[in-house]
């Protein structure tokens, strides 16, 4: 209704000027021009005949327009007058719609302006004939909400863990420096006291080592940028080269992996990505399965799928947590409190080298079991 009410006072200005326009038109014809506009009718419109007139029973010299001379000025003037009309009325609405726009872009600039400096709804900033962009502003500020939360989260998780470990860094330390002092002021220390302070020393140094190595893994993940260079890669003899590596680790706790896969499994991807992922499940695995208990790895092809699945024996990982396994820099409680724990990032970098190969990487628990699947496109 606005809109229509302003497009009024145009309409009625352009009347005004057409009407002036005749007025000084006629005045012109009439006033100005009046013996040079007859002559040039008389000249040009007008004929001399002779004709009989039956009322006076003679014939006389008549002085007559010449019709249709006469017709094809009136049609000239009227389509002469209907193009300048339209000519008018096309610039008219030119410049008046650029002008419109010129304001709606502004008025929209000032409403996009106050929706994101206010808490308002969008209805109460934006207009009904704006209400498609007032819902997708609603749309985008909520996805930078959700945005800024996320990397609130992410920062606060992050700012977390470089204190824990910044904290942690000082046990080692201490205990590292304590040993070397007292082999120090000791020389003649009896050789199993001596051994035995010497290995506490190497072990804290061996901790120490992993701490350092999680701030570097940190500085790594905000720097790099994954790139996938892809080839066909021999999906069992890849996992087969994995288990054999991880043997001294699983057997310190007297852990063993098992594989069931078939010889001839093959994949499209980056060999030293997927390689990546794997390791790291198989490492959160061992970090987090019961002593002397068995991790199953099996591979198979389903559909256009390969689906490559870990499963060990450990404890139960709650809904809530399992929801947040592949987050950044996130940690369950008890790997705060244990050596197992590294950055927050294995899991994290898994799903987003599993993510770049159109794959997908999920995690289930229950009854002391928990599962950790990839599903990646076989050709790619």
């Amino acid at each position: 209704m606005k809109r229509k009410l302003r497009k009024i006072p145009y309409l009625i200005v352009l009347i005004l000027i057409s009407i002036a326009a005749c007025i000084v038109l006629y005045f012109l014809v009439d006033k100005v021009w009046n013996g040079s506009f007859v002559d040039w009718f008389e000249w040009n419109f007008m004929q001399t005949r002779n004709a009989y007139l039956p009322e006076a029973g003679q014939e006389a010299i008549i002085r007559e327009p010449m019709w249709w001379k006469v017709k094809r000025l009136v049609l000239g003037a009227v389509i002469g007058t209907v193009a300048i009309g339209i000519i008018i009325g096309f610039f008219a609405s030119y410049f008046h719609a650029k002008a419109e726009k010129r304001k709606s872009v502004t008025n929209i600039g000032k409403m996009l302006r106050d929706y994101m400096k206010q808490e308002s709804e969008s209805s109460d900033m934006f207009p009904q004939e704006y209400a498609e962009i007032a819902a997708q502003m609603a749309e985008i500020r909520t996805a930078m909400l959700r945005s800024e939360q996320a990397l609130r989260n992410e920062a606060a998780q992050k700012n977390d863990l470089v204190t824990y470990l910044a904290h942690d860094l000082k046990t080692p330390l201490t205990s590292v420096i304590g040993y070397l002092s007292l082999l120090d002021e000791a020389p003649d220390m009896p050789p199993e006291q001596k051994a035995k302070y010497t290995h506490i020393a190497l072990d804290k140094a061996n901790r120490l080592e992993r701490l350092v190595n999680e701030f570097f893994e940190i500085t790594r993940y905000n720097l790099q940028q994954i790139t996938l260079e892809q080839e066909q890669i021999d999906l069992y003899y890849m996992l087969v080269q994995m288990v054999d590596e991880f043997y001294p680790i699983l057997s310190a706790k007297g852990n063993t992996a098992v594989l069931h896969a078939d010889e001839d499994l093959s994949v499209c991807g980056d060999p030293m990505k997927l390689a990546r992922v794997f390791n790291n499940i198989l490492k959160n695995a061992a970090a987090y399965s019961f002593p002397n208990s068995e991790i199953i790895i099996s591979a198979e092809k389903k559909d256009k799928q390969m689906v490559i699945s870990f499963e060990n024996q450990g404890p139960t990982i709650p809904e809530e947590k399992l929801s947040m396994i592949f987050e950044r820099f996130y940690r369950m409680d008890e790997a705060r409190g244990s050596n197992a724990g590294g950055a927050g990032l294995g899991l994290a970098i898994a799903k987003e080298i599993v993510t770049l190969h159109h794959g997908t990487i999920t995690a289930e628990s229950h009854e002391n079991a928990t599962v950790f699947t990839v599903s990646l496109p076989i050709t790619n």
